[in-house]
């Protein structure tokens, strides 16, 4: 106990606290509108349309993610796609030539995406709407419509919607930092992205290293290179190719505001490290730049793997949090984009969420001047893990062996018990009710997908999450005293090591799987969730074989964890080399060794 007490005054000293400044800056924030803007103000937004012959595009996706078909893993390019499953081109032309009766100029980014831009009378003209300047609650400005958008019937004909008119910043980034610093010499962390392939049983480093593979990174700021060497020298690991796409200017590195970035980059780059990791860097979490990347995304169609390490409550799209008006389609618009991508053979990984299943503080709360009587925390799924062509990751808390003056980190048990919070330190709202936990729940929007049908989910439409991984608990804001097994990630940046806990962790880390996954296959996968799904109907079954830890204990605020599918952890947290369907390979071992450096 001695020499653990030593060691953590020796890691809180020379590898910086464990904690990480508190900010909202990149939280979900719904704008405050004043002023109407001025009639000669320039405004930019973009025309999404919904892809055609979607019977055609289902069948061919299902094809392609069935073994006993010709078509399996037979990704098509992005030009086939547009072809074929792009709106027409009498559809693109009748609907610019529409907006620029109004005066608006368009710019046709993709066959489903139409950027426009044209200054504010013409805009609110086109849209029956007033549009206002909107200040956040971080300080960003934007320009918003102040009433239901309206609109034209060229628009309306051919299911077209518009992003870029709302001052709801719905996504956020899913991680925290700590109430305590932790060591990495004890049974619960914090943890370096060795100690968790050795805990899950990942390929050893010997076999499966992710080459020839490329991970795409989608996150507000840019990344700062010396951390990233310090970060994996203290692995003893070369830094792995980095590269950065900046959308729409992207954002640059802030030594706060970067902090996800990082971790994601980490992770994935640490489970796999000979693959090329390209971070998707957005201005911020907005839906219109989300989409914009994902659209660069499909169509240079680089990148394997896409991790999200983000999201925003489905409720939130619904009319009862915008004024009456619903942005739902808009889910729409992310689903198509993600099924285009799985056509392609590109996987998408989310994270599920931090807040457990009670997602989403009332309405009443984004008001300035409101109190905590205006309600607590509701339920409600996170996008894009809702999505059935994204594989959405929970999370838990994970305990591994100790041996003193060992780095040897094998799995005893875990644990996905919610810590309940004091206050809202997600969206600053005074909610009450709050609790740090896997995201999971029942969809408002999507049907039950095929694949959920191979379990039992208690649901007719589509639940998350799919699997889990560790993330950790008892942030900031936690009402204390929090569980001894709470854990916690390390991630470097600013010059120092830090803890940090969140969903954010465990969904690039199951995309570090993934990547050595097309490694070992040498395909792409496509939506893997077809096959998550498999593995667990066998498994339910009696497979020899386990797959998954399925019978953690845990509760998310509403839902308790089951053996089998539950709505906490999904099938359950991953047992790499089974997963990967290679029992026999040798794992990863003790952190810092050959196997696992």
């Amino acid at each position: 106990m001695q020499f653990a007490k030593t060691l953590l005054a020796f890691f809180a000293a020379t590898l910086s606290a464990a904690v990480l400044p508190t900010t909202l800056a990149h939280a979900a924030d719904k704008a405050v509108l004043a002023q109407r803007a001025a009639a000669t103000q320039n405004i930019e937004f973009d025309v999404f349309l919904p892809l055609a012959h979607r019977d055609d595009l289902a069948a061919l996706v299902a094809s392609q993610h069935d073994s006993s078909s010709p078509n399996y893993h037979k990704w098509i390019k992005p030009a086939e796609f547009k072809t074929r499953y792009g709106a027409s081109d009498a559809t693109v032309a009748a609907v610019r030539q529409q907006l620029e009766a109004y005066g608006l100029t368009t710019t046709l980014v993709s066959q489903q995406r139409i950027h426009v831009s044209g200054n504010a009378s013409a805009v609110e003209q086109a849209f029956a709407t007033q549009l206002h300047n909107g200040t956040y609650a971080s300080g960003g400005k934007t320009i918003a419509a102040a009433t239901p958008l309206s609109l034209p019937g060229t628009l309306t004909a051919n299911g077209a919607v518009v992003t870029g008119l709302s001052g709801f910043i719905r996504m956020r980034p899913h991680s925290r930092r700590l109430a305590t610093p932790l060591n990495r010499y004890s049974n619960a962390g914090p943890y370096w992205f060795d100690d968790l392939k050795q805990a899950y049983k990942f390929p050893s480093y010997k076999v499966y290293t992710g080459k020839g593979v490329t991970i795409g990174v989608l996150m507000s700021g840019d990344f700062n290179p010396a951390d990233m060497t310090k970060y994996f020298a203290h692995e003893k690991l070369p830094v792995p190719k980095m590269s950065t796409v900046n959308i729409n200017g992207g954002a640059p590195y802030d030594p706060n505001g970067s902090t996800e970035t990082h971790l994601d980059m980490q992770q994935t780059g640490g489970i796999a490290p000979n693959a090329r990791i390209v971070l998707y860097n957005v201005p911020n979490l907005s839906d219109s730049n989300i989409l914009s990347a994902l659209t660069t995304i499909i169509d240079s169609n680089q990148a394997d793997v896409i991790n999200m390490s983000f999201g925003g409550a489905e409720v939130f799209y619904t009319p009862a949090y915008n004024d009456g008006q619903d942005f739902t389609n808009i889910l729409g618009i992310y689903d198509d984009t993600f099924k285009q991508g799985n056509a392609q053979g590109i996987t998408f990984v989310a994270s599920s969420g931090d807040l457990g299943a009670l997602d989403a503080p009332p309405l009443a709360c984004f008001d300035p001047s409101a109190t905590s009587a205006c309600g607590s925390f509701q339920p409600s799924v996170e996008t894009p893990a809702s999505s059935p062509h994204v594989t959405g990751v929970g999370g838990t808390n994970l305990v591994t062996t100790y041996t003193s003056g060992s780095l040897d980190s094998k799995y005893v048990s875990e644990q996905a018990f919610g810590d309940p919070l004091a206050a809202d330190v997600f969206f600053g709202t005074p909610a009450t009710g709050g609790i740090w936990g896997s995201g999971g729940g029942v969809s408002i929007y999507y049907k039950k997908p095929v694949f959920q049908w191979l379990v039992n989910t208690g649901s007719n439409y589509r639940t998350v999450p799919d699997v889990s991984g560790h993330m950790g608990g008892c942030p900031v804001g936690a009402v204390t005293p929090c569980a001894a097994s709470d854990s916690s990630d390390v991630v470097a940046i600013d010059g120092g090591l830090y803890g940090v806990v969140g969903t954010s962790a465990s969904a690039p880390d199951f995309a570090g799987l993934l990547a050595l996954k097309i490694e070992r296959y040498g395909s792409r996968l496509g939506n893997e969730n077809p096959e998550i799904y498999a593995l667990a109907a066998l498994q339910n079954a009696g497979l020899p074989l386990q797959i998954y830890h399925d019978n953690v204990p845990g509760f998310n605020g509403l839902y308790s964890t089951k053996k089998g599918y539950n709505r906490v952890l999904g099938n359950g947290t991953v047992i790499g080399i089974n997963f990967l369907l290679a029992p026999l390979v040798p794992t990863a071992g003790t952190p810092q060794t050959p196997s696992n450096p």
